[in-house]
């Protein structure tokens, strides 16, 4: 989840890492730091807080020190220790001569520290990634690589690293496992980091590093081996990701800007995957299985957080559409428990970033056992999308809100492209599947309509901001949705809101609501619509107040709910890519308006690498 970002070459490398780093705060923030190599040693500086913290001694630097032509820098997301001075990266071994940044978590690394202060190594902060680093100071004998290579021999966990030395100027030993890192290849320059968004300003070439994999960088190139000393040839990819993509654009927040762009991003996603004159879905990146997965006898969703929420729809999608069995499981849930998988069975993972720790690793336990194993995923050469035997691309572009929104919106429409592939070969008529597909065609034309109507959002958020529980009620193809409205509200407003299928609602939670409290209900034409207005007579009677999103030209709501927000009409299985919009909204505003960080919500990081 931590960022990181390292540089070797001819140009002043401070202002090209600590801007790769401020590029990155999305991975994490609660503490930042660099390191840096002069004529007369290594040179640290790290604060708890953000990177502008850290940044703002950049003036008081002496010359040499700016002038420095290598340099690594780092943005946490705590795991071991807190957000503090002494926790912040890099960290140091007790030499002062080599320094270290991490991505991960050592696992072994209690018995590791024992270890080392049994040789006499004192530590100066409770992290996993001191004891890493007072290692390899430990085994350090006058060849850099060497040391990392023998420390991560012992080492159990997941890591993404950048190590310098003072010893071994303009060199820069990175490493991974299960954490991500690419090296971007410049003119006499390289850069690592563990994000294409930190190095796209540099350089749009760069290397995939694999796990168990080290490289030794300098100015003049770099070569790779694997934990047994191995050469690896690396491929050079070209990475799909501009500048403008990752800046505001205009926008006072990425979520915002990020909310706006779900038309276009939707368009992209559907750009050459739709037949609407045959009726028919085409989608490369499965051509090679197509025949597995046409005689599949089970699916099985492995997601977390918002992606599991996409994941619950497809459920509903494949066993509608496509009539096959199928289930949804929280990653890391499915990894830990002994999982069923019988010949047929496919596993389709789903991860904005391809690099979510417990889906990659519910993934790996899949494959094990024989599972076919599919990957929906957003980043180009990401982990997921490399270790997968298929999958399927987002094309949404890059998502730099911590809180999903146009990747949600874009798992959906890939998920919803899959069972209409599925079900056209299975069952559906040709008829059937153009009407289906003619519909989820006009989809961004419908999102762009509801956009215009941001305002009505921002209304209902000032009534009721104020009110420290929220619920949020769906049924059918609507109850993910409900739970990612509630997620939504959650993770970026700390305001408590809970998910619930309508009907669950009486059976305990109906408990909770109280004058006034806000209950937001997808009340949404189709074949539950009558139960779902009983459910808000229900909270109504209660004193609860009903926000409803509704199909346009439904007047009988208006009696029912305090405010309502319409979306057109379109079939059910549909409904989920409009009625999440006006609750993407109504949470985006709520965060304003209570002075929250909407892109960087506390505790909270975009891309979850760590178990």
């Amino acid at each position: 989840m931590c960022g990181i970002v390292g540089y070797v070459g001819s140009r002043y490398a401070l202002p090209i890492v600590m801007e790769g780093i401020k590029r990155l705060e999305y991975r994490g923030y609660d503490s930042a730091g660099f390191a840096t190599l002069t004529e007369d040693g290594m040179v640290v500086r790290k604060s708890a807080g953000r990177v502008s913290v850290v940044e703002s001694v950049l003036p008081d630097l002496d010359q040499a020190t700016k002038e420095a032509t290598t340099a690594m820098a780092h943005t946490r997301w705590a795991t071991h220790g807190a957000p503090n001075d002494e926790n912040a990266h890099p960290h140091c071994d007790s030499s002062g001569k080599i320094s270290l940044v991490h991505n991960g978590i050592i696992e072994n690394y209690h018995s590791l520290r024992t270890y080392l202060e049994k040789e006499g190594v004192t530590f100066e902060s409770a992290t996993d990634t001191e004891v890493l680093v007072q290692l390899v100071g430990h085994l350090y004998k006058g060849n850099l690589e060497q040391a990392v290579r023998e420390a991560l021999l012992q080492v159990d966990g997941t890591y993404g690293i950048a190590v310098l030395s003072s010893q071994e100027p303009g060199v820069i030993i990175a490493a991974r496992r299960g954490s991500p890192l690419i090296i971007g290849v410049g003119k006499d320059e390289y850069l690592v980091a563990s994000d294409a968004a930190a190095i796209v300003e540099h350089t749009n070439q760069v290397i995939y590093m694999s796990d168990n994999e080290i490289a030794r960088v300098t100015a003049s190139g770099f070569s790779m081996t694997n934990l047994d000393a191995m050469p690896v040839t690396k491929e050079l990819s070209d990475l799909e990701l501009s500048l403008e993509e990752i800046e505001l654009g205009g926008y006072e927040h990425f979520m915002l800007k990020e909310i706006f762009e779900q038309p276009k991003s939707l368009e992209d996603c559907l750009r050459g995957r739709i037949d609407l004159k045959n009726g028919e879905v085409h989608l490369g990146g499965l051509r090679d299985c197509a025949r597995e997965l046409i005689r599949a006898k089970r699916f099985i969703f492995s997601a977390c957080g918002t992606a599991w929420h996409a994941g619950l729809v497809g459920e509903y999608l494949f066993e509608d559409l496509a009539r096959i069995p199928t289930e949804t499981e929280y990653a890391s849930e499915f990894r830990y428990r002994n999982p069923i998988i019988n010949d047929g069975t496919v596993v389709l993972s789903i991860s904005q970033s391809g690099e979510t720790a417990d889906t990659m690793a519910a993934m790996n336990e899949a494959k094990e056992r024989g599972a076919l194993c599919l990957g929906v995923v957003n980043v180009v050469g990401s982990s997921i999308s490399r270790n997968t035997d298929a999958g399927v691309y987002l094309h949404v572009g890059p998502e730099i809100g911590v809180a999903s929104t146009k990747a949600f919106m874009g798992q959906l429409a890939v998920i919803s492209l899959i069972a209409a592939y599925l079900g056209r070969r299975r069952h559906m008529s040709q008829a059937a599947s153009a009407e289906y597909l003619r519909a989820l065609n006009g989809v961004p034309a419908q999102i762009s309509k509801l956009l215009d109507q941001a305002d009505r959002a921002k209304a209902i958020a000032e009534a009721y901001v104020h009110r420290d529980n929220w619920l949020y009620l769906g049924r059918g193809y609507n109850y993910p949705v409900a739970l990612e409205g509630a997620l939504k509200l959650k993770e970026i407003s700390y305001i408590h809101a809970e998910g619930l299928p309508a009907a669950e609602m009486k059976h305990g939670p109906i408990a909770l609501i109280t004058e006034g409290m806000p209950v937001v209900v997808i009340a949404t034409d189709g074949m539950q619509y009558g139960k779902i207005v009983g459910n808000i007579e229900e909270v109504r009677a209660r004193g609860g107040h009903v926000i409803a999103i509704a199909t346009e030209g439904n007047t009988e709501i208006e009696s029912l709910a305090k405010h309502t927000f319409y979306v057109p009409d379109i079939a059910e299985p549909l409904q989920p890519l409009l009625t999440v919009v006006p609750l993407q909204l109504i949470a985006y505003h709520a965060a304003v308006l209570r002075g929250c960080n909407v892109d960087k919500p506390r505790n909270l990081a975009k891309s979850v690498t760590v178990e």
